[in-house]
């Protein structure tokens, strides 16, 4: 089950702490494979590959989140013999917060939950881009700014990538959670100060989704904002990974 869910390019031994990443809406596992190497040593970086993409790709995306987070919770609850940090952007900020709630019910709480890019599951759902057309569905991933617009013009590239991209459109635009039960462990919310998706506003209301301390930061750029500020954001969870592994140590 891990190996299927759950890609790792430096596994550790006994890490001090996990951080596993969540991709966006239509993303992969890949880009997340060097996070590694701007962390702390003892910190082991995974992150999540839905079905769908990559080596996953003749598996039919997922169709409903709760069977997509039965399959993400189910890999992550190995990993949580070590204090885990699970880190979403976007989409995955979603099946990053299901994931932690399903982990909190089974005694297996993360130690923190990153959520970036994306408002508070307690706000209303909205968006209908998973009804659109395949140009208007392309022209949105490329305004937004995480796909290069030159591959998709590519009629094999979009018919091998936009299904994908269109169910998980689906479940984040249809996702609500008005009565969600707080986490326990610290939330992070994390947006670009110029995100047409979410607003400050929006990113705080996740503070109403934990009972422990939360904190909200923001950087210079868009929906995308850490391709550029890669560096600052990873010092942000270099710190946090750092926290939760001296958490761990303590008890």
């Amino acid at each position: 089950m891990t190996d299927t869910w759950l890609r790792c390019r430096t596994p550790r031994e006994r890490p001090a702490v996990r951080l596993v990443c969540l991709p966006h809406a239509g993303g992969t596992a890949g880009p997340y494979a060097a996070w590694g190497t701007g962390l702390p040593t003892d910190t082991e970086v995974s992150a999540v590959q839905y079905p769908g993409r990559e080596d996953r790709l003749a598996e039919p995306p997922a169709g409903d989140l709760r069977g997509l987070v039965d399959g993400v919770a189910a890999a992550l609850l190995p990993l949580t013999d070590r204090p885990l940090v699970l880190f979403g952007h976007s989409f995955g900020a979603v099946v990053a917060h299901e994931a932690a709630l399903r982990l909190s019910a089974w005694g297996a709480a993360p130690g923190h939950l990153v959520v970036s890019g994306r408002r508070a599951p307690s706000l209303p759902a909205r968006g209908d881009m998973h009804t659109r057309s395949d140009d208007e569905l392309v022209a949105e991933l490329v305004r937004l700014g995480g796909t290069r617009g030159d591959l998709l013009a590519d009629p094999a590239v979009r018919a091998a990538y936009l299904p994908a991209v269109r169910a998980d459109f689906k479940l984040a635009e249809t996702h609500h959670r008005p009565a969600a039960p707080p986490l326990r462990c610290p939330v992070t919310a994390v947006l670009g100060e110029a995100d047409t998706e979410v607003d400050e506003e929006q990113a705080r209301a996740w503070a109403t989704h934990t009972s422990g301390p939360f904190t909200l930061r923001a950087y210079p750029g868009g929906h995308f904002y850490f391709t550029p500020r890669r560096e600052p954001v990873l010092r942000l969870l270099g710190d946090i990974t750092r926290a939760v592994a001296t958490a761990d140590a303590r008890c």
